[in-house]
């Protein structure tokens, strides 16, 4: 792959995926530069970052190139050829590729395509326009879209088109309930079908619309309503179908994941997308093999673990309450002894300890800006539509 051969950058070093997707890379041979906003992220702690660069941060800064000055300047000092995000950093970064002649390749599509897939209206018209099965979701910009969806609200679900971790989402919600949100061009949403069945993520990486790795999971415990934090790996044919479609039809380059259902008669629906990583890129241990098929000439390489996943810190800060509000603490008990903590690998034991002056730099935002932990968490890079 074109600028596979020099250095890589990998942003968003903040995440679980950026630090696997460091481990898998510098396994593999190549070496790997970090780079994110925060003091202390996790995936700096690796012996797979041979250096971690700390940004400014792309959506708070009020100097609008200092963000993409700081990429191009390390991409040169470091020698980097290729630039893999992770987070929603992607969308800062593909503007920057989009205004600028940048000195390496930019693993991720245009942004066009990227704002394109994000917005939770349009995707759902794209998957259309493919041929796809879809739930029906109309865009609201308007109290008086609102009130026309009123009556049927019991049967939607209501969510901003530009938005991440289920915030903010309405589940079926009782109709004066929807006197709290304001749509506008602005800032539209949605009403999207309620699905009823089986929830599957996907993670997959493609080159050119050809798919190059897949992972299928579900999330047996998440961040309140939003991240998971247990995840459990699946095999579906028609979920399998569906990503294939979406990147072939998009001639897709970079990492893509998908929020599908899947009815009780096997038929799979799209319900959004991601254009970033997300955890299933840690059913992924084999470095050679996950590299030559990202970003070599070998085939596409299937998920290779087979134990669940999780974060046992998340499971504790968030997976015990939930499990004593519902009488599920044996179960709880049981994913904790099963499940196998995605931040272990073998001689880097640096980053399960990161985790507490990570979180503590989280915190501290969050108490600043009386906001949640998860939005803490993601505040400076959000993306959250063309200004």
């Amino acid at each position: 792959m074109p600028g596979a051969d020099g250095s890589i950058l990998i942003t968003g070093a903040r995440a679980p995926v950026a630090l696997q997707l460091a481990r898998l890379l510098h396994g593999a041979g190549h070496r790997v530069i970090l780079a994110d906003t925060p003091a202390r992220p996790i995936a700096a702690a690796s012996k797979a970052s041979a250096h971690y660069y700390r940004l400014p941060p792309p959506r708070l800064e009020p100097q609008a190139y200092a963000y993409a000055d700081a990429v191009a300047a390390l991409i040169r000092a470091e020698g980097v050829g290729l630039v893999i995000p992770t987070c929603e950093e992607v969308f800062h970064l593909a503007l920057a590729w989009r205004g600028r002649t940048m000195p390496a390749l930019l693993f991720a599509p245009d942004i066009e395509l990227l704002a394109q897939v994000h917005n939770k209206h349009s995707f759902i018209r794209l998957a259309e326009r493919l041929g796809l099965k879809v739930p029906e979701t109309t865009l609201l910009s308007s109290r008086d879209d609102i009130e026309a969806v009123r009556d049927r609200s019991r049967a939607l679900v209501f969510k901003p088109v530009w938005s991440r971790f289920a915030s903010h989402v309405l589940l079926r919600p009782l109709p004066r309930a929807l006197d709290a949100i304001a749509p506008s061009p602005a800032m539209p949403w949605v009403a999207q079908r309620f699905v009823q069945g089986e929830e599957i993520s996907a993670y997959a990486v493609a080159r050119e619309g050809r798919l190059k790795a897949l992972a299928l999971y579900r999330s047996l415990y998440r961040a309140g309503k939003g991240a998971g934090i247990f995840f459990e790996r699946v095999e579906d044919n028609a979920a399998r179908e569906l990503v294939e479609h979406i990147v072939a039809g998009t001639s897709w380059t970079g990492q893509i994941s998908f929020d599908l259902m899947r009815e009780a008669d096997g038929r799979v629906l799209p319900l959004e997308c991601n254009p970033r990583a997300v955890s299933g890129l840690h059913f992924f241990r084999d470095p050679a093999r996950f590299t030559d098929a990202v970003l070599g000439d070998g085939p596409e390489v299937a998920s290779d673990v087979t134990a669940p996943q999780t974060v046992r810190l998340a499971m504790w800060l968030y997976g015990l309450p939930a499990a004593l509000r519902s009488g599920g603490l044996a179960r709880f008990r049981q994913a904790m002894r099963e499940g196998q903590e995605l931040l272990d690998w073998p001689g880097d034991p640096a980053p399960v300890r990161a985790q507490w002056p990570a979180l503590a730099e989280i915190a501290r935002v969050a108490l600043h800006e009386r906001i949640s932990l998860q939005a803490a968490s993601t505040r400076d890079i959000e993306w959250n539509g063309p200004s």
